[in-house]
């Protein structure tokens, strides 16, 4: 007899992003420049490092599994009450735990073609149908597109990140709003905001706009610089939000991770200094793109998406010889997005880097094939 269900046995044996040190073992290249993870180079606040190095001495000892503490701290950080805060370990953690809770196999999920691929994996797993609407002008989730699709499906979620991962865009606060005024009533509105402390205030709807078929997922790796640390947070109505508690890991964000967070957010001034570093180093990386004859796409995050002028496989050409040269970048995997490459903004060191190994890419890689060719109208591949 099978050991495993059907489903299990029917999913492919990947996960949704390989590591950087998974391409260093397959490839023997130990890269000098990580760029590629939406990870922060600057860092978390010392006061985040010391925090966690207390915490540490008392790791003998389970955190709170009510993680009353941190939950308090982001309430009163957002002005909103504790009941409508849920912690988790990272967006990835809670996106599996809210598909666990809302879809059965066969309910249809709504996405974009070519969005943040961990929900898609999440879906996947639990069985559900994913449903893709494709995205706008080739660089921007579509929402009036993805509320069309969810009033004809009425689908169990509708997924929507903004700022959006790969591309970097976002949408001002009113069409976001609309959004969540249209999204049928038995649909769960996923709204990822993993990068709301780079985006412009005028992209995000009030905190305190809630529904109950809304969450708000937020992060602590990107802007805060604790991506290793895992941490994230879900706001909603308290209702919605108390589902979580059915299924999370109760003891799944450690002691540690509880205190940088707290520490974090006690912390503003750093922040906004990183932020500032952030959006100084993604002008830098524009530039570079922009100086060796690619487009950098406007960004919102702490990442460009550089479109390298053809189509999927000379991006990846290029992508290839990059990572050759030591310095780690992603490209996103659907088309048309994947006429892209995605590098994370870095150091100034970093950035000579990436600009060298870019540089040598391309050079190799030589001019795009037409109708790619430089300074000529491009049509669009289709989804």
């Amino acid at each position: 007899m099978p050991l495993f269900t059907e489903l299990a046995r029917s999913l492919p044996a990947t996960v949704p992003f390989v590591g950087p040190e998974t391409i260093e073992r397959r490839t023997g290249v130990r890269f000098k420049a990580r760029l590629g993870a939406n990870e922060s180079v600057f860092g978390p606040s010392p006061l985040v490092l010391e925090a966690m190095a207390a915490a540490a001495r008392q790791s003998w000892a389970y955190g709170d599994p009510e993680q009353y503490d941190l939950k308090q701290a982001i309430a009163a950080h957002l002005g909103v009450g504790i009941e409508n805060i849920t912690v988790g370990e990272g967006i990835d953690g809670l996106l599996g735990h809210l598909v666990h809770l809302a879809c059965d196999p066969g309910d249809t999920v709504v996405t974009s073609r070519g969005a943040y691929p961990t929900f898609n994996y999440h879906v996947a797993g639990h069985g559900a149908v994913l449903d893709f609407v494709p995205y706008r002008a080739d660089d921007h989730e579509d929402p009036d597109a993805l509320l069309e699709r969810a009033r004809a499906v009425r689908p169990k979620l509708l997924y929507f990140a903004n700022p959006d991962n790969p591309t970097g865009s976002w949408h001002e606060a009113p069409a976001v709003e609309r959004l969540i005024a249209g999204t049928p009533d038995e649909t769960i509105l996923v709204l990822d905001e993993a990068y709301c402390d780079l985006a412009p205030a005028s992209a995000l709807p009030p905190i305190t706009l809630m529904r109950p078929n809304l969450l708000r997922f937020r992060t602590f790796s990107k802007a805060y610089g604790m991506a290793g640390v895992r941490v994230a947070y879900a706001v909603g109505e308290p209702a919605t939000v108390a589902q979580f508690d059915k299924v999370r890991n109760h003891f799944g964000v450690s002691r540690m991770a509880q205190a940088g967070a707290v520490a974090a957010l006690a912390d503003q001034a750093y922040l906004q200094a990183t932020v500032g570093k952030i959006v100084a180093a993604r002008s830098q990386l524009a530039g570079i793109a922009t100086r060796l004859g690619l487009r950098p796409l406007p960004s919102a995050t702490n990442f460009v998406a550089i479109d390298c002028g053809g189509d999927g496989a000379r991006a990846r050409a290029i992508l290839d010889a990059v990572l050759r040269r030591g310095v780690f970048i992603r490209m996103p995997g659907v088309a048309p997005l994947d006429r892209m490459i995605r590098v994370t903004v870095g150091t100034d060191s970093d950035l000579a880097l990436l600009e060298t190994a870019l540089e040598g890419a391309l050079d190799e890689v030589g001019e795009p094939q037409a109708p790619y060719l430089k300074g000529a109208p491009r049509s669009a591949p289709t989804c």
